[in-house]
This record gives structure tokens, C-alpha cells and sequence, in this order.
């Protein structure tokens, strides 16, 4: 856990513009900026974020609102607005849908009809609904500084010194079996080079939803697997399939050959690669146990890119989408702890006042780029399009 787990910058209250790049002079170095990912090191490739108009800055609440209504009814069918769950309570008023990652590619996807998707979340999820979507649609990212920190950890050319590394360490013979050495998965959350990549080499993407079935198939296909860019649900799905640590391997990047000698590499059935979400392993086994002491008769509910040791202790384990649904379809008076992203907790408590819903963590700490979509930014894409400019 790092130093500041227990504990969430003080500069949340201040608006996400106060870390973009000024029009004039020099550019600040990317930052993920405050909230969970506070201690994270952004690539010095990350985007960087172009200061938008005053008129947006220093645009009222209400200002916003009304303008951001009006370029939407201008633009009606040709724009549709997706939100992730991770968004703030202030940007999802306005999405024509909600979802997770995947459920809104796929949403992108089904809407070819419009010319324009705006898709307030986070690069990688831009870009995933840009590869699903029509060639002739344009996709919309508000803030271009919305990256992700564990897509970020696993960079394009480190997975190819990872995979040249174990093709001298395993050969690139198949087995007796005709199954191939190893095969690459990567999760959703990941640059659209890393899903390419995976392609070329016979591999797939999965989601947080189809892990399980997505590993189960690549150890079908061969011997052992590659999975980036998050070590924690690697290892969550690897145990669901019943493996255990001893058939495990952690691939670092900063160290040579990955931390790992060939006998481990050998001895693996799952390689992973050691990133993380800043969001869910700020989730502990303390907290889980706090939960069970003052709240007995509480659900714990958490997302697979929570700690194998949370995961191992919650009642339920699934997607952002999973949970929404898990928690949706459970009687009036059910308690939830909830180990996912606070935006999205705080609104199924809103929503759902029949049930008691809290956050597993007792400190409010949101994801960082996801709060870097602010109404601002939506307003200012949206007024674009209306005048048939697109600036991001």
C-alpha cells in the first residue's frame, strides 16, 4: 500500500483545469493528478491536457447545465453522451446512457447512427469504443488528460522485451501437445497497441466480466499465459480456476528480466504483470474486518482488481457492471460494503435508499482521471460540435 492509502489529497476540491497545459509558455509534466492515483508516476508520453476557454472556467454550475442541454438538443441524434459508472454525479446527469467499460463500447458500437460520441471516462476507453465504432463516427474524449494508471503501467515496448525475454527462456517450440510456449491476454484496460499486439500473437482481450472464461481458453490454446496489465485480477482469476500462487509468476517491468529467472518462468502457468488499480488496492483485509465486526449482517461486494487477500474474503466478487446489477437485485434492507470507486457507491446509496450501501473504505479518495472530466470540458466539446469544430 503506498504512504498516502490512508489518506487522499486535500487538492480534490480544486478544478481539474488547474493541471492542464497553459496556452502560452511551457507545458506542465503529466500527472494523474489528486485522488487514488496521487502516488502514481505518469508516463512522460501521458496527454496532456490544453487549458479550455474562461468562459467555461468560469461558467456557474447552473451555466453549464443549461448550455450543455442546449448543444445537446442542437445536435440531437447526431451525438450521443456515454458515462462511465466512475463519473461524477455532475457529468452522469447528462449521459444519454451509463455502464462500465464495456458496456459502453458496445453502446458506441450499436449507435451508428450518430456522427459523434462523446465518451466521458477515460482514454482507454475512448479508444476502445473508437476501434468498435463506425469509421465515419467520431469519438469524443472531454478531457484529453483522462488516462488510466494501470493501463499506463504496462507500455507497448516493455510487453515486446517481455515477450522476446520469454521466448529465449521457453523456446518457441510447441509442446508435445502442440500447444505453443505461451500466449498473450490482456485486459480491457489497456492501450489499443497492447490489444493489437495480442492479436499478432494469437492472443485476446478480456474483460473483468470474462476473465475466467478468457484464461480458460488461453491455456486451451497454450501451455501457459501472459496477462497485462493488472497482476490482481490475473491472480483472482487464476485461483478461480483453481491454481494456486505456486503456479504463479509476477512479471516487473523496472526490473531485468522482469524479476524473474528462467526456472521461474518455466514453472509458471500464468505470468503477470505487475500493475495495479489505484482504486481497488486501496481496499485492505482491515477493512473487510472492521466491516464483519461492527456490521455483521453486511454484504461485502468487491471488484476483481482488489487484492487476492480482499477478494478471498468478500461475498461476492464481479465487474463494476456485476456489481451494479448484484446489488440491484437484492431485497430492500440488504447492507452492502462496497469496494469499488466511490462515485459510483454513493450514487446506488442515492438510488437505492431502501438498502444501506457505504464504501468499503472509510476514506474518500476517487479515481484521478476519471475526476478529470468535469462539466467544463463536456460543454466546451459539445459547443464545438455544435459550431462543427472538434477539439478533442
Amino acid at each position: 500500500m503506498s504512504p498516502s492509502a490512508k489518506t487522499c489529497s486535500t487538492d480534490l476540491g480544486a478544478p481539474p483545469w488547474t493541471l492542464d497545459a497553459p496556452r502560452h509558455g511551457q507545458a506542465p509534466l503529466p500527472t494523474y493528478g489528486p485522488g487514488a492515483s496521487q502516488d502514481d508516476a505518469a508516463p512522460p508520453v501521458a496527454p496532456i491536457q490544453q487549458l479550455i476557454p474562461a468562459e467555461y472556467r468560469q461558467a456557474s454550475a447552473q451555466e453549464l447545465d443549461a448550455r450543455i442541454a442546449a448543444a445537446k438538443r442542437a445536435l440531437g441524434r447526431r451525438v450521443v453522451i456515454l458515462g462511465h459508472h466512475y463519473q461524477r454525479d455532475e457529468i452522469i446527469k447528462h449521459a444519454d446512457y451509463r455502464g462500465d467499460s464495456y458496456k459502453l463500447s458496445k453502446l458506441a458500437a450499436a449507435h451508428r447512427d450518430a456522427d459523434y460520441i462523446v465518451f466521458c471516462g477515460v482514454h482507454f476507453m475512448a479508444e476502445s469504443a473508437d476501434i468498435l465504432s463506425a469509421a465515419s463516427q467520431i469519438v469524443v474524449l472531454p478531457n484529453l488528460a483522462a488516462g488510466c494508471s494501470m493501463a499506463d503501467m504496462a507500455a507497448i515496448d516493455d510487453v515486446r522485451q517481455c515477450w522476446d525475454n520469454l521466448g529465449r527462456a521457453l523456446g518457441g517450440e510447441p509442446g508435445a501437445d502442440g500447444r505453443p510456449p505461451v500466449i498473450p491476454i490482456t485486459y480491457m484496460n489497456s492501450a489499443a497497441s497492447l490489444k493489437a499486439f495480442c492479436g499478432r500473437q494469437g492472443g485476446a482481450v478480456c474483460t473483468s466480466s470474462n476473465a475466467k472464461a478468457a484464461l480458460r481458453w488461453a491455456l486451451d490454446q497454450a501451455q501457459r499465459v501472459l496477462f497485462f496489465p493488472d497482476e490482481h485480477l490475473g491472480r483472482n482469476t487464476a485461483y478461480a480456476l483453481g491454481f494456486s500462487e505456486s503456479d504463479l509468476a509476477v512479471w516487473d517491468p523496472r526490473q531485468p528480466h522482469g524479476g524473474l529467472s528462467p526456472d521461474d518462468i518455466t514453472q509458471a502457468r500464468f505470468i503477470l504483470w505487475k500493475g495495479w488499480c489505484s482504486v481497488h488496492t486501496r481496499f485492505t483485509v482491515e477493512q473487510v474486518e472492521k466491516t464483519r465486526a461492527e456490521h455483521p449482517d453486511a454484504r461485502v461486494v468487491v471488484h476483481p482488481e482488489c487484492r487476492h487477500e480482499v477478494v478471498a474474503q468478500a461475498d461476492f466478487v464481479g465487474s463494476t457492471e456485476q456489481l451494479v446489477d448484484h446489488i440491484a437485485q437484492a431485497p430492500a434492507g440488504t447492507k452492502f460494503a462496497v469496494g469499488t470507486e466511490i462515485n459510483l457507491v454513493r450514487r446506488l446509496a442515492a438510488e437505492m435508499p431502501e438498502k444501506r450501501i457505504w464504501c468499503l473504505d472509510p476514506v474518500v479518495c476517487p479515481c484521478s482521471t476519471m475526476y478529470r472530466i468535469h462539466p467544463a470540458y463536456l460543454c466546451w466539446v459539445l459547443d464545438a460540435l455544435v459550431e462543427g469544430r472538434v477539439v478533442n
